[in-house]
């Protein structure tokens, strides 16, 4: 996969109910939460990874928590070598290093972390033991590698064929230049809320490709490549991390949902804020968000066309453009 292909984007239509001041001989009034609840589960993830979101879907319709179902979706992507930004296969730094990094929350505000992983694919679901079996959240380098050991976790080579081939060509030229919406951008972060209405979310990455040796992204940053709140919603980050880094975007979407902003109104604000940040190089790069609250309204904003997130719902996979500035 060297570019994204996206679809038309879906027309959803909402259902909003109307009630007057006056009601004569009414039917009781609905239950609102279980309106809500009639919602969930649900599962919502950056970019097109429909076997993500479904492998993500299925384990919750089937009565699955949403920490175990976020941390199987991921999954899929990690597994995939075609896939030349998250997991086995990803692409390498300039020396020639394929590292790894992740986070993962669970509905308590619990959180695990691993970053400059080496010889397993397998990240979020290295973060999760992190975050389970040790009192820290995040494990880095060698370190991070031993304790994967130490849990059970099969050593393995990331660096594929196909990534070699990409790598050796690069070496050519050594041009370092990210390019919007290319492959290079394309962390996987997922929320999940299950049929009790708990949330959970991770976001995995193998960053961007050619980086600086020990270059480290916003994906395993807690409130900057993930970041929720089982009171209010969840919010995560794809892109350029450095720029998402210093806006602590997932946090910041969050804490605005908190004050009563919309999913939508919150991403758009992070947005605005990275731009505002950013006034000489903001077309230069991409940044993206999508988020949820504990409604289950969702939202999703980017500075440039052309990223989309998928959602899986009611046993039904979408991939939605999302809105943009530029």
């Amino acid at each position: 996969m060297k570019r994204r292909k996206f679809i038309e984007r879906s027309t959803l239509t909402g259902i909003g109910i109307v009630f007057s001041s006056t009601v004569i001989n009414a039917s009781p009034l609905p239950n609102y939460n279980q309106i809500q609840m009639n919602k969930f589960p649900i599962t919502i993830a950056t970019w097109n990874f429909p076997n993500a979101s479904k492998r993500a879907g299925e384990l919750l319709s089937q009565g699955a928590n949403a920490l175990d179902a976020v941390e199987q979706g991921v999954m899929v992507e990690e597994a995939d070598i075609r896939n030349t930004t998250v997991g086995k296969g990803g692409a390498p730094d300039r020396d020639g290093n394929v590292t790894l990094d992740a986070c993962i929350m669970s509905p308590s505000g619990n959180a695990g972390a691993v970053v400059y992983l080496k010889h397993t694919s397998k990240a979020a679901s290295v973060a999760r033991k992190v975050m389970e079996e040790t009192p820290h959240v995040m494990l880095a380098g060698e370190g991070a590698d031993l304790f994967a050991i130490q849990q059970g976790f099969e050593k393995e080579e990331l660096f594929t064929e196909g990534s070699k081939a990409d790598y050796q060509e690069w070496l050519k030229k050594k041009e370092y230049k990210p390019i919007i919406n290319i492959e290079n951008h394309d962390t996987i972060g997922m929320l999940c809320i299950d049929k009790n209405g708990d949330l959970a979310g991770a976001c995995t990455s193998s960053g961007l490709s050619y980086k600086i040796n020990g270059r480290v992204g916003d994906s395993p940053i807690i409130g900057s490549g993930l970041f929720l709140d089982n009171e209010i919603g969840g919010a995560v980050a794809t892109g350029m991390g450095e720029a998402i880094m210093k806006s602590v975007g997932s946090f910041l979407i969050v804490e605005l949902m908190r004050q009563g902003k919309s999913p939508q109104e919150a991403c758009e604000e992070a947005i605005n804020r990275i731009i505002k940040a950013n006034p000489n190089t903001y077309k230069e790069f991409q940044a993206a968000f999508i988020a949820i609250n504990k409604k289950g309204e969702i939202g999703s904003h980017c500075i440039q066309k052309g990223f989309s997130y998928v959602k899986y719902q009611a046993d039904k996979n979408e991939n939605i453009l999302s809105s943009y500035n530029f």
